[in-house]
């Protein structure tokens, strides 16, 4: 993973601050959101809440109905600090951060059976570049995720490198049976991938596609549906295949490892590099026809 630039931190809030994000359980995951020490300070005491969803200029938590807390915010004028913490794959230590808030409202949380409810919060300050960066990756990533969504990445050594994707060799699960696969390229939207075998019967099915990537170490399975088969030239006995996904079952983490991929090869040159470009290679993203 690439460190953002001051510029970058700067971009991702101008466009996407008041991007409401829900923290549902794929959302923690992608983030590595710790839950337990996620808490609500006010006057000096803390207490435990549940982030139900945030942007770069508030949040919405789920906190105890109980009047004292009520109280207590209002004697400090509605002023109140949210604590987040996340587990970072390339850190050995939590992410943890305040960042000062007012409580704007309250409303019932229907599932707390009455000892719970919203409240939301506005920042009285910028969120931490940390979470800037955090957020904003898993927000541009959601967002490419259609807007390049065809754009290939052919996957040589470089590209498996900065992909993060342990090996090409993996399997595509058809009816429920596996079948070992090389993979030739991936995008948002797809891949291609070689098996052995004719491979006429398997277009227009269903198939659930694994892919195994570092940092973190996760196996992802991709479900989607065969559309498409061609000979691989020189070899009778393997047919390539391209599989298109469902877009509403792509995980997340895999959205990130993409877009961060694209973000690297489409960086612009830098002065030194535009005065003295470096030899022309070939390129390792392309669109899809």
């Amino acid at each position: 993973m690439s460190i953002p630039t001051s510029q970058q931190i700067g971009k991702w809030f101008e466009l996407y601050k008041t991007i409401d994000v829900t923290y549902t359980k794929e959302i923690m995951k992608s983030t590595g959101l710790d839950t337990r020490g996620v808490f609500l300070k006010c006057v000096g005491e803390q207490w435990p809440c549940v982030i139900y969803s945030s942007s770069f200029v508030g949040a919405k938590v789920i906190v105890s109905a109980k009047q004292a807390l009520t109280d207590r915010i209002s004697k400090a004028n509605s002023a109140v600090s949210l604590r987040f913490s996340f587990k970072l794959s390339e850190k050995p230590d939590p992410v943890s951060f305040f960042i000062g808030a007012k409580v704007t409202g309250y409303a019932v949380y229907a599932q707390g059976g009455g000892d719970l409810q919203y409240a939301s919060l506005q920042y009285t300050q910028r969120p931490p570049d940390d979470l800037i960066d955090i957020m904003g990756r898993l927000l541009e990533a959601n967002i490419n995720s259609t807007r390049r969504r065809d754009e290939r990445i052919l996957l040589n050594p470089d590209a498996m490198r900065r992909l993060c994707l342990v090996s090409k060799e993996s399997y595509i699960y058809v009816q429920g049976v596996p079948r070992k696969c090389i993979l030739r390229d991936l995008s948002f939207s797809g891949a291609k991938a070689i098996i052995v075998g004719l491979a006429k019967f398997l277009v227009g099915k269903e198939c659930t596609l694994r892919i195994e990537m570092e940092e973190p170490r996760e196996s992802l399975d991709v479900k989607g549906s065969i559309v498409r088969y061609e000979d691989v030239e020189g070899r009778k006995d393997l047919t390539a295949i391209a599989i298109h996904f469902d877009e509403q079952a792509v995980p997340m983490t895999f959205k990130m490892h993409i877009n961060d991929f694209l973000g690297q090869v489409r960086q612009p040159r830098t002065e030194e590099e535009g005065a003295h470009p470096a030899p022309a290679s070939p390129p390792a993203a392309e669109a899809r026809p």
